[in-house]
């Protein structure tokens, strides 16, 4: 077990030694992780190992005051040192963290209950994380997306999910239709979102456990993927536009698929 250190909150002055160099790039598969939200999720994960964390002296006086345990000792930085590692449009908040990828989850290890979302390759990290986020707030069981043609786990997924990366466990699979057959061998209800789906999914029947199955923008479910499902369902829209962003298509039908369940209770 490792030694987790923690500061004393009514003390304003950072504590850790000062670093003057270039943060270095892991070169081993590490996970790059900025922001406030994203960092501090981590650090209060205890599944995640932290290899290394660079915060501002601002960001350090903050970290003590909420009495966020540290797992290793911060190396104090200036902000254009973050700000030079990430790129000048990353908001980092002044904290930066190395950290080892989560522990791989396996399909068997999701109890079958409530909803999970299936990703068919969709590669968008902001659309992935900002998806991940959504899922925090739905209190999806779990992200299951395909070991290829997905975003690494890491930088700006991370960020765009505000936390929720260390909420929402993401399985990967390698073959997503043998994913989907055993999603069904546990008992789920897959259903495949696409703009020709066969019923409006406020209408459609729907029980849990429920899989909520989307495609990437452009080409969305491959036909695999579509005649593994139970059900192909549509999100009726009443305006001229009648698809929507990837992330936002799964908000809209987690909001509906929840309220459906509810009410079946």
């Amino acid at each position: 077990m490792r030694d987790r250190r923690s500061h004393n909150p009514a003390s304003h002055r950072p504590r850790g030694r000062v670093s003057s160099r270039q943060p270095a790039q892991p070169s081993d598969g590490g996970a790059v992780l900025y922001g406030w939200h994203t960092v501090t999720a981590a650090l209060q994960n205890p599944a995640r190992h932290i290899r290394r964390l660079l915060a501002t002296e601002n960001a350090a006086r903050r970290l003590a005051q909420d009495a966020i345990a540290l797992p290793v000792e911060p190396e104090l930085v200036r902000p254009d040192a973050i700000a030079r590692r990430l790129g000048a449009d990353a908001v980092h908040n002044g904290l930066l963290a190395e950290a080892d990828p989560l522990p791989a989850r396996d399909l068997d290890e999701i109890t079958p209950e409530g909803i999970v979302l299936v990703l068919d390759q969709v590669t968008d990290p902001h659309n992935v994380g900002a998806i991940l986020r959504t899922a925090a707030g739905f209190a999806v069981t779990a992200l299951v997306t395909t070991a290829r043609h997905s975003p690494q786990a890491t930088g700006v997924l991370a960020k765009s999910a505000s936390g929720a990366l260390e909420t929402v466990p993401i399985l990967a699979v390698r073959n997503l239709a043998q994913g989907l057959e055993h999603l069904r061998e546990r008992g789920y209800f897959l259903v495949g979102l696409d703009s020709t789906g066969d019923v409006d999914l406020g209408e459609a029947a729907l029980r849990p456990p429920l899989a909520l199955v989307l495609g990437a923008e452009g080409k969305g479910l491959r036909q695999l993927t579509r005649s593994t499902c139970d059900l192909m369902a549509r999100l009726d829209l009443p305006g001229p536009i009648k698809s929507l962003n990837v992330s936002n298509a799964a908000a809209l039908a987690l909001y509906i698929a929840t309220k459906r369940l509810s009410s079946q209770r």
